[in-house]
């Protein structure tokens, strides 16, 4: 047996593109399958992990995938917002907490999430470098924030304009970095979170300027009254906010009108939920409440079924790799003919001829094997990292 293998090994150390080339395809007729099993099964246990996480997901009524996906990962979505009056609705039935989540804007790249300090208590953050927010204009990164932006506590972060071309727009901020967040594998990890006052300044809603008095410049004046002085929209605005300014900003408008994203909604107890669920589930109300794990589950059977056909994909790959693994060796066979008569004018047995080209065989297959565990065991342990590359 020791000779057949060394046999073995030298002809196919010998015809070394012949041997990559059949490892490579049998791999990848394997790995194939293996893979799209194991990323479906990474998929949807990160989406259910979020998913279970997160209670209630209220927003106007419209698409309710792109309401959950918005609220747990924070994805551009084109949904109408609602406003704050309607936090206040909930948080006055006392059945739950009301998180607000205004996620209209980015900073290079990254969302910006305004919300309460409800959240960071709520999904279990911590703050492993600098502080909490403290005042407006501060913002909080996630992990992985922190280490594709090179950013520290102290450094400042500019938030992206919605339309570079619109120069009558919102001004970007410059927010300052007060704390970085503990890897916690999730998507806050590549978030900026702001208070909900900062996200209205970077709207537009609120803004600070210069102080407006008799003695300003009149070119920067609308109109006087009295001891009034109203200015027009040639002031310049502070796009930063500083201990020397902050007292400068200010809003238009009542709060109760301002809008926000989404609300995560937090039930006290199982007999809250369900009347708040009651409560929404009418055509009078313009928001719908949803269960995050409801909309998941309707997401993965839909993934499901196109797994399917991924599925036959795969097993005609197969079939056709084993038709084309089926034609080499044949052909294999008939080329080395003369070397078979050879080695039986030697003296080798027919069965010990038949026994070294099904060793030839065994082995391409168990070093295949060999290929898609190695593969396999990569991307298991970096299977949630991947999945967050693809999908950002």
């Amino acid at each position: 047996m020791n000779g057949i293998l060394r046999l073995t090994l030298r002809y196919l150390a010998y015809n070394k593109l012949k041997t990559i080339t059949l490892i490579l395809c049998v791999s990848l007729a394997l790995l194939l399958p293996v893979l799209l099993q194991f990323g479906v099964s990474q998929f949807e246990q990160d989406l259910m992990a979020r998913a279970r996480s997160t209670p209630l997901v209220a927003g106007v009524k419209g698409s309710r995938f792109d309401l959950a996906l918005q609220s747990m990962y924070f994805s551009r979505a084109d949904l109408e917002p609602t406003s704050m009056q309607e936090v206040e609705t909930i948080q006055e039935t006392n059945y739950a907490l009301p998180i607000p989540l205004a996620l209209r804007f980015t900073a290079q790249g990254f969302p910006v999430v305004g919300t309460t300090l409800d959240y960071f208590e709520f999904r279990k953050l911590e703050v492993t470098e600098g502080a909490q927010l403290k005042r407006l204009g501060d913002c909080v990164i996630g992990a992985d924030v922190a280490v594709r932006l090179q950013l520290e506590p102290g450094d400042r972060l500019m938030s992206d304009p919605l339309n570079v071309f619109d120069i009558s727009g919102t001004y970007p901020l410059k927010m300052r970095v007060v704390g970085v967040l503990k890897k916690t594998n999730s998507p806050d990890d590549a978030a900026v979170f702001v208070d909900l006052k900062t996200e209205w300044i970077i709207s537009g809603i609120g803004h600070g300027h210069q102080s407006i008095n008799a003695e300003t410049n009149k070119d920067l004046v609308l109109k006087q009254e009295d001891q009034t002085t109203v200015a027009n929209a040639a002031v310049p605005q502070f796009n930063e906010v500083t201990d020397e300014n902050l007292a400068s900003f200010h809003f238009h408008g009542e709060t109760d009108t301002f809008p926000i994203s989404a609300i995560i909604v937090v039930p006290v107890d199982p007999k809250s939920e369900v009347l708040l669920l009651g409560m929404y589930d009418t055509k009078e109300s313009q928001l719908q409440l949803i269960r995050p794990t409801e909309i998941v589950n309707e997401l993965m059977s839909m993934v499901f079924r196109v797994k399917q056909l991924f599925d036959m994909n795969a097993v005609l790959v197969s079939i056709s790799v084993g038709l084309l693994l089926t034609l080499v060796f044949v052909l294999s066979l008939r080329l080395r003919k003369r070397e078979r008569q050879t080695m039986f004018q030697l003296g080798c047995s027919r069965s010990t001829i038949w026994k070294l080209q099904l060793t030839e065989v065994c082995f391409i297959l168990a070093a295949s094997l060999l290929v898609v565990l190695v593969i396999t065991a990569i991307v298991r342990v970096y299977a949630s990292q991947l999945l967050r590359l693809w999908f950002s």
